[in-house]
C-alpha cells in the first residue's frame, strides 16, 4: 500500500514507519523539518517537507494514497488552541475527500470527549479509526525538573487517580495493526500499556532514580492555572489544560476509558523507567 503518514519521525511516527516498510509498504513521512529529509529517507522512506496547516501542500502529498495516519500536535504559539485543531482537522478532511482516500487512522488523546469524533462525523463515507491513546511515557521527561526542585511529581491529578498509562510504541503498534488489517465502519479505540494510581507509577519511577518514596501530589486548580500563566501558556490554552487535567482527577477521563478498555500494550512501566533513569541522571 501506498501510506502517507504524519508526525514527522517522532516517539510514535519513526517505529511505525520503520515496520511499514520492514513489511513493504510505500511510506511517505509529512515532516515541517528539512532537516528530517535526509534521515527519512535513510529508513526508506520517501519525504515531504512541508506544513499540515498548507491546504495545497496537504492535498498535493495526499495524492495516490491508499490510507494516511493523521495527527495534530500541539502549537504552543496558538491562544486557541481547539480553533487550531477544527483548522487541521478542516485540512484533514479536505485532503482525505478530494483524493478519496477510503482509510484514515487519526490519532487523539483519552482526555477526549466520549462524543467527541471530529474525522469520524466529517467523513461519513470513509473507513476511520479513532486512536485514544492514554498518558505518554514519554511525557515524564518533562517531570525531571520538578522532581529534582521539589522532589515529588506535580499535575491537576495525583495520589490514587487512576490513569491509563502507555508507551508510544505500543501506540505505534496499534497504528501499523489498524493500517494494515481490514477494517469496516468507524470505530473509537483506547490504546493503553498500562493501568496504574498515579503514587503506584510514581513509586516505579522513583525506584528506578534511586528515590523510593517518590510521590504524585494532586495540585489544586487555581495553582495550576496560575503554574501554566506563569510558564507562559496562552489563557486559553491554560485553561484548556486545567479543564483536561481536573476531569481525570475526577475519575471522568477513565470512567470513558473503561466503556471501551483495551487489551494493554506489552511494554510496561518498569521497562521506560530504564530509559527515564539514563535521562534523568544527564541532567
Amino acid at each position: 500500500m501506498n501510506i502517507v503518514i504524519t508526525g514527522s519521525l517522532g516517539n510514535i511516527s519513526k517505529p511505525l514507519v520503520t515496520a511499514l516498510i520492514t513489511k513493504g509498504h510505500s511510506v511517505t513521512v509529512i515532516s515541517s523539518n528539512p532537516e528530517k529529509q535526509k534521515e527519512i529517507e535513510a529508513i526508506g522512506a520517501k519525504a515531504a517537507i512541508g506544513s499540515i496547516e498548507d491546504i495545497n501542500f496537504l492535498t498535493a502529498t495526499f495524492a495516490g494514497a491508499n490510507a494516511v495516519y493523521c495527527m495534530i500536535p500541539f502549537n504552543f504559539m496558538e491562544e486557541d488552541q481547539t480553533a487550531y485543531f477544527k483548522k487541521i482537522e478542516t485540512n484533514y478532511v479536505q485532503a482525505i475527500k478530494h483524493n478519496e482516500i477510503k482509510k484514515v487512522v487519526f490519532l487523539t488523546g483519552w482526555a477526549a470527549n466520549e462524543e467527541d469524533s471530529p474525522l469520524l462525523n466529517q467523513l461519513t463515507d470513509r473507513i476511520v479509526i479513532e486512536l485514544r491513546p492514554g498518558s505518554f511515557y514519554t511525557n515524564f521527561y518533562n517531570d525531571i525538573k520538578t522532581i529534582k526542585e521539589y522532589g515529588v511529581l506535580m499535575a491537576g491529578y495525583g495520589d490514587n487517580d487512576k490513569i491509563a498509562f502507555v508507551s508510544p510504541n505500543d501506540i505505534a503498534d496499534a497504528v501499523f495493526e489498524e493500517l494494515t488489517t481490514p477494517f469496516q465502519g468507524k470505530t473509537v479505540r483506547y490504546v493503553a500499556s498500562e493501568e496504574l494510581t498515579c503514587n503506584e507509577a510514581a513509586k516505579i519511577l522513583g525506584e528506578a532514580i534511586g528515590k523510593p518514596d517518590l510521590k504524585w501530589v494532586a495540585l489544586p486548580e487555581e495553582q495550576l492555572l496560575n503554574g501554566l500563566l506563569q510558564s507562559g501558556f496562552p489563557q486559553q490554552l491554560a485553561d484548556d489544560f486545567v479543564r483536561m487535567q481536573m476531569e481525570t482527577h475526577s475519575g471522568k477521563t477513565f470512567e470513558n476509558y473503561l466503556k471501551n478498555r483495551p487489551v494493554l500494550g506489552k511494554t510496561k512501566l518498569k521497562e521506560f523507567a530504564k530509559e527515564f533513569a539514563k535521562a534523568y541522571h544527564q541532567q
